[in-house]
């Protein structure tokens, strides 16, 4: 056993194999309980069509055993993702484009004779706004007859929080990170309309099987569904019915958020005073990763990657302007990758163990952070105080851009107002010295029209 190979945490409930990490490569190993369904599954040309769709991430086998692992019969290799996310930190275009993958898949795969064996949501990753395929033994040979038996699975995972936010108009991320499998049926049942119940999709894929499903564990109910049969002409529409469904849903409430027009509301001017310190700064700096901190729209992560940033993960708490930066960075096809992540409370190491999900930055840090509107809402709006602020900041990357806001400024007037005595040491000249305490100041300007100032900070 290679000294340096590290089980990945999130991967030890299937039997059939696991992912692990070797001198910075990703593989995955395939046991001899897992062999004879990976054969059979690829025999079928499914896995490679998946993949040069760009479904389902590539993979190379690179080995038949691993030392230290007697039970492995096989090694595959996959490519690195940029950034590994969680459902519970999509915006609802991104929950609901990994629901559409899943079942696309389910679907082409039922035509080759396959199944999938489970719904998990964490099967989906993101490589910008286009969703991925990551679990290769997530596929079998289908029984003829069989039911979908992640049915309960995907409707907890996908349909239920996206319906959350669709009929109710609730944000389902806080539920979700609470409860890491989704949203319950029987809960989300509770909180529906009566109007809402009586729709026809909802009555038959929420109502009903919550009520089912408290009636499970009773032995003539447990003896119906042993010897049911579904045909797959059955389960195939049952499948394209759910998909047309969970395509046609719209979330409910993002439009009216309190950031979802800001872009909007900034000056002309100073958008481009803004995007021409970014734009140098990056094309100097040449990052891998870039962390926009508060990134509204996705506006200045698109300036990142013109510049030459290779990727950007994009954090705000903000649900109507994650959306609209999630679809421009589908509608664009670039590498902008939209978090919905509040920076006084950011996703913590939580699951099996406390080590299955890992925190936001224990899965990786930035090459560079921008930060042009954050500290002021940080700092006023959450009170937390101006050295804790500096500390994150410096301590997430080694080089970036930060903006400081003076309480004089017109758009931020809401926050600061009857809450000057209580924020006196917040202060340009303040922050600067607090951040020079831990970094060089290497560059400030002004922002043409306005009180702010943009900073560019390094360690180096």
């Amino acid at each position: 056993m290679s000294t340096d190979l590290r089980r990945d945490s999130a991967s030890f409930r299937d039997p059939a194999g696991f992912v692990f990490h070797e001198g910075g490569r990703v593989r995955r190993a395939v046991t001899e309980y897992g062999l004879p369904h990976a054969r059979a599954v690829r025999a079928t040309g499914l896995v490679d069509r998946l993949i040069a769709s760009g479904r389902l991430l590539p993979e190379m086998e690179v080995a038949t055993s691993l030392d230290g692992h007697p039970g492995v019969r096989l090694v595959f290799e996959h490519p690195r993702l940029p950034f590994v996310s969680y459902p519970y930190e999509w915006p609802f275009r991104a929950l609901q484009a990994a629901a559409l993958l899943h079942l696309d898949i389910q679907l082409e795969a039922l035509e080759a004779g396959v199944m999938l064996t489970d719904a998990s949501a964490y099967n989906v990753q993101f490589i910008g706004a286009r969703p991925v395929f990551i679990d290769h033994l997530a596929f079998r040979p289908y029984r003829d007859g069989e039911l979908w038996a992640a049915h309960r699975q995907f409707c907890e995972q996908f349909l239920h929080p996206l319906l959350l936010q669709s009929l109710c108009g609730v944000a389902y991320q806080a539920w979700y990170r609470g409860r890491l499998d989704g949203v319950p049926g029987a809960d989300l049942a509770r909180l529906l309309g009566w109007r809402d119940t009586l729709r026809w999709n909802v009555l038959t894929g929420v109502v009903l099987p919550a009520r089912l499903q408290r009636l499970a564990g009773r032995p003539a109910v447990e003896r119906r569904i042993a010897t049911a049969k579904l045909s797959r002409a059955a389960l195939r529409e049952m499948l394209s019915s759910l998909r047309r469904w969970i395509g046609r849903l719209e979330p409910r409430g993002l439009d009216s958020t309190t950031w979802a027009d800001y872009d909007g509301q900034v000056p002309d001017a100073e958008q481009r005073a803004i995007h021409q310190f970014i734009d140098a700064r990056v094309r100097r700096a040449a990052p891998a990763m870039v962390w926009d901190l508060g990134c509204n729209a996705g506006r200045y992560s698109d300036v990142a990657l013109a510049a030459g940033a290779d990727y950007v993960v994009g954090l705000d708490s903000d649900e109507g302007a994650l959306d609209r930066a999630f679809a421009r960075a589908r509608d664009r096809q670039i590498r902008l990758l939209p978090l919905l992540v509040d920076l006084v409370n950011p996703s913590p190491s939580q699951g099996w163990r406390a080590t299955e999900r890992e925190s936001l930055v224990a899965r990786g840090k930035p090459d560079l952070l921008l930060a042009v509107a954050v500290v002021h809402h940080i700092a006023i709006a959450r009170n937390i105080p101006l050295p804790e602020i500096v500390a994150l900041l410096t301590g997430l990357a080694p080089e970036g851009v930060i903006g400081f806001v003076p309480s004089t400024d017109r758009r931020a007037q809401a926050l600061f107002k009857g809450r000057e005595e209580l924020f006196r040491d917040y202060t340009l000249e303040n922050f600067l010295a607090l951040l020079q305490s831990r970094a060089r100041v290497v560059e400030q300007q002004p922002v043409p029209g306005t009180g702010r100032v943009l900073i560019w900070f390094s360690a180096a």
